[in-house]
């Protein structure tokens, strides 16, 4: 009786390590996962919202290198209003997702911007950065 007693108390040992084991496990798979897509989410937020501010910039500079053809001027401005709308968005969804570092970069990189957008609205790039163009 106690040969038995023994064996069932190994059974039942090996199985709860075996639980215990699997389920640690599982946690630890499961939270890489989710640091992988969280960092993954934080890179394609970087990328879109580089690449706004990136357009932006640009049609900011051709629309003042544009200053004799109001039409195309307004359609580059058209194109600047339209990339700096998609860039606050993305802002917001960088503050939430971003290290406090990059957050403060990105303060930095939509002041530099801004100054680029007025100076684009007004056509007077010397006011603001003393470019020739």
């Amino acid at each position: 009786m106690i040969t038995q007693i023994v064996t069932l108390l190994g059974v039942l040992i090996g199985a709860l390590t075996s639980y215990v084991s699997t389920t640690v496990a599982e946690r630890t798979r499961h939270r890489r996962a989710m640091a992988t897509r969280w960092d993954e989410r934080k890179l394609n937020t970087y990328v879109e919202y580089l690449t706004c501010v990136k357009e932006a910039a640009d049609s900011a500079k051709e629309s003042l290198k544009a200053r004799e053809n109001p039409d195309l001027q307004r359609a580059l401005l058209a194109t600047m209003n339209e990339a700096e709308k998609r860039r606050s968005v993305l802002f917001e969804t960088l503050i939430l997702l971003a290290e406090p570092s990059a957050v403060e970069a990105a303060k930095d990189v939509n002041q530099i911007l801004w100054r680029a957008l007025i100076a684009a609205r007004e056509s007077n790039c010397d006011r603001f950065f003393g470019w020739t163009i």
